[in-house]
């Protein structure tokens, strides 16, 4: 039998409530069953798979008895609790999403794959998310990620409780998602020699891109696409010159310049571009919201960046979704379901404090805490330094509620990570600047501000190394991590 290497309080996001009783530790042997009714049986299958992998037992699943039992009742979203006990683990979550919230938290109690009967640690866990929204963004508009790579980058995120990926399907060298009322934005702007430095071409059919979102669906991820506009579009204006004021094509670029390119804000042509795009992406989308983008919008006149995005945010509603948009869009008085994501490294912003103040959500990813692409120190050879260099720590000791004044609690609707994809050129490109950094803003997201403890952390995310490496997962080895 192997004991428990991992106490009842060391998992990461750090649950809310927790008391660990040594003397009630629970076996995982060959006579462990999983009951799950029909509402959890997804979930008890995905942790009797866990189970499956850390033993080698069979882990039969049904809706009647069983040693491991999924149970409902009401609650906040997204919330369970979980009771181990000698004889029996109990999950008792307020909804499907909480009861997988409670299978990430056991699957870091299993030890990572072998033979033979396990111990979990006894006690109970009360846990519930502090934010509803939070998200991790990936960038494959500069360099594309294939279907397969997003999905292994879900199932990467997944043990952290993320509940939001959004996807950068937009920008100026390359346009990433078929739509097929305008089929040159990826015929002629997703193929050969698009991408930062003329890698990292390709793009999703409709089918390739509802596969993915179904994928991260079964794993209680909300997919959020991103359109950016009215900047970046030089990929659409080269596949499409009458998008451009003069009707001249613009020319392709693989350089990681920013602000240059614009749609013509005048052109009822550009209104029927648009509203084709979100209707298809929206059709296409299922979840609740839709990112327009809007930011670094340069070469738009302030007034025609205005009419732009007044008259662009009701067409996201017209289809069913809730604009969110870069927190440049807050320049305009928003309806009240938009919602503005802020990532400037600015220590206010009137616009966005306004907006919470109308009442508008808000989505905290300041980039000088939560963008993936900043290198953590000088002597890195990936990533950017112009938000400064973030390090683990520095990714950890923050709080969103005190990070913008006139943007409390209440205003926020979550925290996003950002991990754009100009020096990226692989997946283990993307592991490497992800992680560790991801797991420290994830506890930021979920956890309790009082369950917050840098040392604990980092005691947590070292016992959590050997995990990534068992997976092939490539991570940095921060020096401020004491890895085994």
């Amino acid at each position: 039998m192997r004991e428990p290497t991992t106490g009842l309080s060391d998992v990461i996001p750090a649950p809310a409530e927790v008391w660990p009783d040594p003397a009630a530790a629970f076996t995982v042997n060959s006579g462990t069953t999983v009951r799950a009714p029909a509402a959890t049986a997804a979930v008890g299958e995905q942790l009797a798979a866990a189970m499956r992998a850390a033993t080698g037992y069979e882990i039969p699943v049904g809706e009647t008895a069983g040693s491991i039992a999924f149970t409902t009742e009401q609650g906040p979203a997204e919330s369970y609790t979980l009771d181990i006990a000698p004889n029996a683990v109990t999950i008792t979550a307020s909804d499907p999403a909480g009861a997988f919230a409670a299978v990430q938290t056991l699957r870091q109690l299993l030890p990572v794959g072998g033979r033979g009967d396990v111990t979990i640690p006894g006690g109970r866990i009360a846990d519930r998310p502090r934010f509803r929204y939070r998200g991790v963004m990936l960038d494959v508009a500069r360099h594309f990620f294939t279907r397969d790579e997003v999905k292994a980058f879900i199932d990467a995120v997944v043990p952290f409780k993320i509940n939001h990926l959004h996807l950068h399907l937009t920008d100026d060298q390359g346009w990433r998602l078929e739509i097929k009322s305008w089929p040159e934005l990826t015929s002629v702007s997703g193929g050969t020699g698009t991408g930062v430095g003329g890698t990292g071409a390709g793009f999703y059919t409709q089918d390739e891109y509802a596969d993915v979102v179904a994928y991260a669906a079964a794993r209680f991820i909300t997919v959020v696409p991103e359109i950016d506009m009215p900047g970046h579009v030089n990929a659409a204006q080269v596949a499409y010159p009458e998008l451009t004021a003069r009707g001249v094509g613009a020319r392709a670029r693989t350089d990681a310049t920013v602000g240059y390119s614009s749609l013509a804000v005048g052109k009822p042509e550009t209104y029927a571009f648009v509203e084709d795009v979100i209707r298809e992406v929206a059709a296409l989308t299922p979840g609740p919201y839709l990112h327009i983008g809007g930011d670094e919008a340069d070469a738009t006149p302030a007034a025609d960046y205005r009419a732009f995005i007044t008259t662009v945010v009701p067409l996201v509603a017209k289809y069913g979704k809730r604009a969110i948009g870069w927190h440049e869009i807050a320049a305009v008085d928003l309806p009240g379901d938009a919602i503005a994501q802020f990532w400037r490294t600015e220590v206010a912003n009137e616009g966005v404090a306004l907006a919470a103040a109308n009442g508008n959500k808000v989505i905290m990813s300041p980039a000088d805490r939560v963008y993936l692409d900043m290198k953590y120190d000088v002597e890195n050879r990936l990533g950017l330094d112009w938000a400064g260099y973030v390090e683990v720590r520095r990714a950890y000791d923050w709080d969103p509620a005190e990070r913008l004044p006139g943007v409390g609690e209440d205003a926020l609707l979550g925290v996003e990570a950002a991990l754009w994809s100009e020096t990226l050129r692989s997946p283990t490109d993307a592991q490497v600047m992800t992680f560790p950094r991801l797991p420290a803003i994830a506890e930021v997201a979920w956890s309790p501000r009082s369950r917050r403890d840098w040392e604990s952390f980092r005691r947590r995310l070292a016992a959590y190394g050997p995990r990534w490496s068992a997976h092939g997962i490539a991570f940095h080895r921060s020096p401020q991590i004491d890895w085994p």
